[in-house]
């Protein structure tokens, strides 16, 4: 017998006029209040409701006292059955249990939901509440008899998440998860979400072996169907796994990990990362447009990056400090790129926080700033959200980390951090938190509930860490940058020099995958997995950049406009001038390549000014390599910057800079750029960049009257020459 019911409101508000209607037939107020009671907020509780044992007794006798109501004559007794009896048939509906119950819950998370089914939930379902399906599960065993089965389509987070973990464990000791597959997360046409489906048995069976399909590696809502009845056909494909539910206690948190092995499941029973080390996270600015800026928008003399502990930073001059705020899968050493305003110990940022209107709650600055006594200390970091796999790296002294980016600080030793940073990366322990925790947000818990691996001693570790440093090191947006790695080189020419940084670097990725794949099989022979894991890296988790002509061509060309800014220098490593408003600019810093006497770069199509950036580049070519080089070097750069076949190698160069460098500028700077393009409109007849740090009251004035006015008479002569040719 199939039942489909709209659950209706009740109106607790008629109780008298309901008790006096029904005054002859027997039924006790109390009664009827207790079934107003219960629906009062039917339509927006459904069947989350749950009937008392002591009034599901009542129902049949409720029933037919309404019933000889309705046959009554009493008009007023009739109507009043008529709008009780749905009431009741929706109570003894809820009160049943049912051989079987199959449901595709509602999602809704706790902080999107109104107050009544909030306060509903916290009273009725606590330790289920965090979401709506979580809550109706536990409903739905309700609903089954001892006996019964039940059928959920759901979100996967429930498996993995800590804050869903009293559901799984409710699973594990007083049901029977039988099967259950997890799909792929575009697993559906047109949605990305994470889902699973399973099986359930009311009862707790001891030592049940059950089914598990995992079809995360097939992309694609096609594939989910297929691979399915390929994996049930064919058990032993790879994605078809059979595992006791009793065993997911032994790991910490009980995720569903279906797929981990005994020997795995071993691993776990060691000590945790959280108690040899300490793990957390830092910094909540509470306002981040107000508190961090990337390290090139602000001024270079008032970063403080040798700071070592927090007393350090008790002063009133240096206001920036590193801060480590997550980022793209980088492993070992890099994604460094913020500064947080933390000027004399924090204290704009400590006094934002408590009168902080967009925060009421917020009392005391220590609720948003955590673990302080790790703050510019050497440690492991990684980012808590990531797109894929969790990446470590090394969080170097005088760095504090965001609430964005977890640390492990702390232990025995700075070397065995060095250690412990080899075993995260490894793939084993990349394996180990996938199994706690195979989502896209890794919380410091996670890391802290993770097993501690084994230590020994790694010569590996650091020479992993001092590649990526000097990857890292070798662009533009890192602090440490000293010189552009194909002027490195110190080769003959522009072409010679970028084939010996391509081979360098090449050389380095092919080091770094050998370093990974050794430290691979020193973790997977230790713990004598070497029949599930193979120490293999794939080449695109080699998190080095790769060296690109065409894109190691545009930096070329965005150091030389550096260098005329007078940012760099080839005399000097490093920056040489990120300070504010041309004060105390030396000219005498940069003899080779002389910087620009104003920080103003005129991008013209035509060679209208002799410190264009074009004829600068020409400049900067011969500087570094020579004067018999340059045509060769012109032509190589031209080529790589995809030169046309009716351009001169100067067309082509100057095309890019005025029509595309400005974009390529944008995306190394990530929307926060340094060169300001000051444009007369789409047409571009006048563009110039100019300098951030070397910008002043007098840069526009300066622009007007050495460039715009000059370009305006020098335009009008050539209209006139033109108009005299073709008259």
């Amino acid at each position: 017998k199939l039942n489909i019911i709209a659950l209706q409101d009740s109106q607790p508000e008629r109780l008298e006029a309901f008790s006096q209607d029904l005054a002859n037939t027997g039924i006790a107020q109390a009664d009827l209040k207790e079934l107003l009671d219960l629906f009062e907020h039917a339509s927006t509780f459904g069947s989350l409701i749950q009937v008392p044992a002591t009034f599901s007794q009542k129902l049949p006798e409720l029933e037919s006292k309404l019933n000889t109501a309705l046959e009554s004559g009493d008009i007023f007794a009739q109507q009043s059955a008529q709008e009780l009896l749905p009431l009741l048939q929706q109570a003894k509906l809820l009160a049943k249990q049912y051989d079987a119950v199959i449901a595709n819950p509602p999602y809704m998370g706790n902080k999107y939901l109104n107050p009544n089914l909030k306060t509903y939930l916290k009273k009725n379902y606590q330790g289920f509440e965090k979401d709506l399906f979580s809550a109706f599960m536990i409903r739905d065993l309700q609903l089954t008899k001892e006996s019964g089965q039940l059928g959920f389509m759901s979100p996967f987070v429930w498996m993995f998440i800590s804050s869903y973990e009293n559901l799984r464990t409710h699973f594990i000791d007083h049901a029977t998860i039988t099967s259950l597959i997890q799909l792929e997360y575009s697993g559906f046409d047109g949605a990305t979400v994470p889902i699973c489906t399973f099986t359930l048995a009311k009862a707790h069976i001891k030592g049940f072996t059950g089914s598990y399909i995992r079809l995360s590696d097939f992309r694609g809502s096609e594939n989910q169907a297929p691979k399915t009845l390929e994996a049930i056909n064919n058990p032993s494909c790879g994605w078809f796994f059979n595992a006791k539910p009793d065993d997911f206690k032994k790991i910490p948190g009980s995720p569903i990990a279906y797929w981990v092995s005994e020997k795995v499941r071993g691993i776990f029973q060691s000590e945790n990362i959280g108690e040899k080390f300490s793990v957390g996270t830092g910094l909540s600015t509470s306002d981040n447009e107000r508190f961090i800026r990337y390290m090139w928008e602000v001024s270079a003399q008032q970063i403080n990056s040798k700071v070592s502990k927090l007393e350090d930073t008790e002063n009133d001059f240096y206001k920036w400090y590193f801060f480590q705020k997550g980022g793209e899968f980088r492993k070992w050493y890099g994604n460094l790129y913020y500064v947080v305003n933390w000027k004399n110990n924090g204290e704009e940022i400590k006094t934002w926080v408590v009168n902080n209107p967009k925060d009421p709650d917020t009392t005391h600055w220590s609720r948003r700033i955590f673990n302080t006594n790790f703050y510019f200390k050497k440690g492991i970091t990684w980012s808590t959200i990531s797109s894929g796999k969790v990446s470590f790296r090394l969080s170097a002294k005088g760095t504090m980390i965001s609430n964005a980016a977890g640390g492990v600080f702390g232990g025995d030793s700075e070397d065995l951090l060095d250690i412990l940073l080899c075993a995260l990366n490894s793939k084993l322990w990349i394996d180990i938190v996938g199994i706690m925790n195979p989502t896209l947000n890794c919380s410091s818990g996670i890391i802290h509930k993770t097993p501690m691996p084994l230590l020994q001693e790694l010569n590996s570790s650091k020479k992993m860490v001092e590649l990526a440093q000097l990857d890292w090191d070798a662009y533009e947006t890192s602090w440490d940058f000293a010189l552009n790695p194909i002027i490195r080189t110190k080769e003959l020419n522009l072409e010679q020099a970028f084939n010996t940084w391509q081979q360098q670097n090449s050389d380095a990725v092919a080091e770094m995958k050998r370093l990974e794949e050794e430290n691979n099989k020193l973790f997977i022979d230790a713990y004598g997995l070497q029949d599930e894991l193979t120490p293999e890296v794939p080449d695109a988790q080699i998190t080095l950049t790769r060296a690109d002509r065409e894109k190691d061509s545009q930096r070329l060309v965005s150091y030389a406009l550096g260098c005329m800014m007078g940012r760099y220098s080839l005399d000097e490593p490093g920056l040489i001038y990120a300070h504010a408003g041309n004060q105390d600019f030396d000219a005498s810093r940069y003899q080779t390549f002389p910087a620009d006497a104003d920080g103003i770069i005129p991008l013209t199509e035509m060679h209208w000014f002799e410190d264009d950036a074009t004829h600068r580049i020409q400049e900067f070519l011969t500087a570094v390599w020579g004067k018999d080089t340059l045509d060769a070097n012109m032509q190589w750069l031209a080529e790589s910057l995809d030169k046309k076949a009716n351009e001169t190698a100067e067309d082509t160069i100057r095309r890019y800079l005025a029509s595309k460098f400005y974009k390529d500028h944008m995306q190394t700077y990530k929307k926060r750029p340094i060169y300001w393009l000051f444009s007369s409109g789409k047409q571009g007849a006048f563009q110039a960049l100019v300098y951030l740090h070397r910008y002043n009251e007098s840069t526009l004035a300066r622009m007007r009257t050495e460039y715009v006015m000059p370009l305006i008479s020098k335009m009008a002569a050539m209209v006139n020459s033109l108009q005299s040719e073709i008259e």
